[in-house]
């Protein structure tokens, strides 16, 4: 009985300090779930060894965009991941359509779920519009008119299960994003807010950090290897290139950029929309991102060591029609030939 009540308090305070992280899962391929750079919409890639891919219905939409972006119309950014309990998958897009409205500021996000990757359902968040959208009015406002909000950039998700609501109830979707109200700030600086299991209901804004200058396209990710969080960021400021910062927790306080270590192999060129993956049965991470500036573009895929650190051996994606800005998740053998069928009906 001593023995068992040992382990059950084990098991209790494992869970009680629970790092956040996102649900890994599958062994047998990666989607690549991203931007198309031939119109703002989001498409879907497959591949066995995270190099090589084939589109998914030859890079057209995997939805409407316009039945899930109904701000703009447009879904850019697309950041995929599993849902903490592995019931189903979470998505989030910037909703923006420069296209249309040819300024490159937008508005709002837009949160999606599936139970199977291939039917979406959504809501969206209009900025501009303030307290009335999120599910705490009662919080402290980051502006004071809401409705000059120019820019909600590039959000992504990380699962915290020591979150706490107001009612009690422990765990939530860390909604990490950069956003600018040109009125009231001079640029572009990440934010953070929690969604709920739902997937539905978003908490005002909570500044993430301010380095005194742009930061846009954040990618977070935990590291066993020494126990930290990781950001992959672009800065535009100072040096200006795709850099990594640490915190000991999700919220920070986080580190400044490390300055000798950082995506350095593309020169002058202009590079951003970083997303950290790992292979398959390897500790170590590759490092995908969109180098803009060439024409055509090029997307690159490099390699880095077990702590994020030491960056080398770019490489072009190949076989992705269009791709840009987007995230890589793993998937299993039924999910893989899921997504096949749908690229053959």
């Amino acid at each position: 009985m001593k023995k068992l009540i040992l382990v059950v308090f084990c098991v209790l305070g494992m869970f009680i300090t629970a790092n956040a992280q996102n649900l890994q899962k599958g062994k047998y391929g990666y989607l690549y779930c991203h931007m198309s750079d031939r119109g703002e919409w989001t498409a879907y890639a497959l591949s066995r060894d995270g190099y090589h891919y084939e589109d998914v219905l030859e890079g057209k939409p995997i939805f409407d965009p316009t039945e899930h972006a109904r701000i703009e119309g447009g879904t850019r950014d697309a950041f995929i991941c599993r849902k903490h309990d592995g019931k189903g998958f979470l998505m989030v897009t910037t909703d923006m359509c420069v296209a249309k409205s040819h300024i490159w500021d937008n508005y709002g996000i837009d949160l999606l779920t599936s139970d199977d990757l291939v039917n979406w359902r959504s809501v969206t968040f209009d900025f501009r519009k303030g307290p009335a959208i999120f599910c705490d009015p009662e919080s402290p406002d980051i502006y004071k008119d809401w409705s000059t909000v120019n820019r909600v950039w590039a959000p992504q998700i990380f699962w915290d299960p020591n979150y706490v609501w107001n009612d009690g109830r422990k765990g939530g979707y860390m909604i990490y994003y950069s956003l600018w109200n040109r009125a009231e700030e001079k640029y572009d600086r990440m934010y953070y807010s929690y969604a709920d299991e739902s997937f539905t209901r978003l908490t005002k804004p909570r500044l993430l950090f301010d380095w005194g200058y742009a930061t846009i396209d954040a990618d977070i990710n935990y590291l066993k290897s020494d126990g930290l969080y990781h950001m992959l960021i672009k800065k535009e400021g100072g040096k200006p290139g795709i850099y990594t910062a640490t915190s000991k927790n999700l919220t920070g306080p986080w580190s400044e950029p490390v300055e000798d270590d950082y995506v350095s192999f593309e020169g002058n060129k202009k590079c951003e929309g970083s997303s950290a993956f790992q292979l398959i049965g390897d500790d170590e991470w590759r490092v995908a991102y969109i180098e803009y500036s060439s024409k055509p573009k090029h997307y690159r895929i490099c390699k880095a060591d077990k702590y994020l650190r030491n960056f080398n051996s770019p490489v072009d994606i190949q076989g992705v029609t269009g791709p840009q800005h987007g995230s890589f998740m793993r998937l299993t053998k039924k999910e893989y030939k899921r997504l096949q069928k749908l690229g053959n009906r």
